[in-house]
């Protein structure tokens, strides 16, 4: 005995079977109208072109088994994202979020103008209203895969900036730098400086979103990376390290922070980025540092916890001046510190007139840009000697 049919239940099922014939018109017709209306659809490439029309298609296709499952009920299920699975990945960064909402409405719109014909009799207000919220479902599922899309984009520049960041530590060459900095669109703005502070601790991309968010307030760019308890950040474009720092001190944690010198470019940040992080393992020893503090403030603490590069800049620059300036300035600085920078006692040790030790003093100054009359100078002014005497022929 023949077995009868089972009866259709689902929903407008006179107009669900002339839109699953349709379905291959509909998808060509709002293919044919992103062309007429969007002159951004009509610049992409073919490849790009063939790409939207199978989204298209997947979409008409999701519309039917909403449809078959009873979509215009109370309770709508979510539309599956593999609407956008048929599009391939560079699909995705070609078209941003907008230009996808717009191909979304015009096909929602070609399916509205054809409401009437593919609707059976006294089915097309509840036609009408199933396109409706299913093309409201459709922004949903657009919205979810681009946000996806963002997060992994974020996690992804969030790795290539530790590498960076990295690779300016290591010293590694000045192709390895360019080559990972354009991958994150590092606009190379002179001068170039790095910084050093504590991380506030939290969540690495939440750390990183505050300090990007205070680098645009302080119109500058930026690539940091989270490394133990420490933040690296490279800043580009800042005029004043120091005041640009004190800007982005707020993303940052408890501690010293520590702004190494301005380099010309990215290629020469391995220098700075160096002298930084010798001047955040230094800096305790200055408990009273301003924040944030220049690395070269710090030099003498540097040359006390081992830094070769202060101990050269402090012989070089600071003593190496002064024995080729002569005018026994050195003998009126041992002088000075042996009386205990009481100025009249320096010049009985010397036989000359108070007036000639000042002016000397003032010397040294224009020499070495320290004063010895101040004490965080004279500090410096005794380590370079000292330094300079204990290693003089190199």
């Amino acid at each position: 005995m023949a077995r009868k049919p089972a009866p259709t239940n689902a929903p407008l099922a006179a107009t669900l079977r002339k839109v699953e014939r349709s379905a291959g018109t509909l998808a060509s017709a709002s293919v044919a109208r992103m062309e007429e209306t969007l002159p951004w659809f009509r610049a992409l490439p073919a490849d790009q072109r063939s790409s939207v029309m199978l989204v298209a298609q997947a979409g008409i296709r999701s519309l039917v088994e909403w449809l078959r499952s009873g979509g215009t009920a109370a309770g709508t299920q979510e539309i599956s994202d593999e609407v956008f699975a048929a599009a391939p990945r560079t699909l995705a960064r070609a078209i941003t979020l907008t230009q996808t909402v717009q191909l979304i409405k015009v096909t929602i719109d070609v399916a509205e103008s054809e409401v009437q014909a593919l609707a059976a009799d006294g089915e097309e207000d509840a036609l009408a209203m199933a396109i409706l919220k299913f093309s409201r479902e459709i922004a949903f599922s657009a919205a979810r895969v681009y946000a996806r899309a963002a997060e992994t984009r974020g996690a992804w520049d969030t790795r290539l900036q530790a590498l960076l960041v990295d690779a300016l530590l290591r010293g590694d060459s000045s192709d390895v730098l360019a080559s990972r900095a354009a991958a994150l669109g590092w606009a190379d703005a002179p001068p170039v400086s790095v910084v050093v502070g504590r991380s506030p601790g939290g969540d690495h991309t939440v750390v990183l979103h505050s300090l990007y968010r205070a680098a645009r307030r302080a119109r500058v760019e930026v690539i940091g990376g989270v490394h133990g308890d420490r933040i690296v950040v490279v800043m580009g474009g800042a005029t004043d390290p120091l005041a640009t720092a004190t800007q982005l001190a707020g993303a940052f944690g408890d501690g010293p922070i520590v702004v190494g010198p301005a380099v010309p470019s990215l290629d020469q940040a391995t220098e700075s980025a160096r002298a930084a992080l010798a001047g955040f393992r230094a800096a305790p020893a200055w408990p009273a540092a301003p924040k944030p503090v220049a690395a070269d403030d710090l030099l003498p603490e540097r040359a006390l916890a081992g830094d070769p590069e202060a101990r050269r800049a402090l012989r070089h620059d600071a003593y190496g001046s002064l024995s080729r300036a002569g005018g026994g300035l050195l003998e009126t600085l041992d002088a000075f510190f042996g009386a205990g920078g009481v100025l009249e006692s320096a010049a009985r040790e010397l036989y000359v007139h108070p007036n000639t030790v000042r002016y000397r003093l003032k010397r040294v100054t224009e020499v070495t840009g320290l004063s010895p009359l101040d004490g965080r100078h004279a500090f410096a002014l005794r380590m370079a000697m000292t330094i300079g005497r204990l290693d003089p022929a190199t």
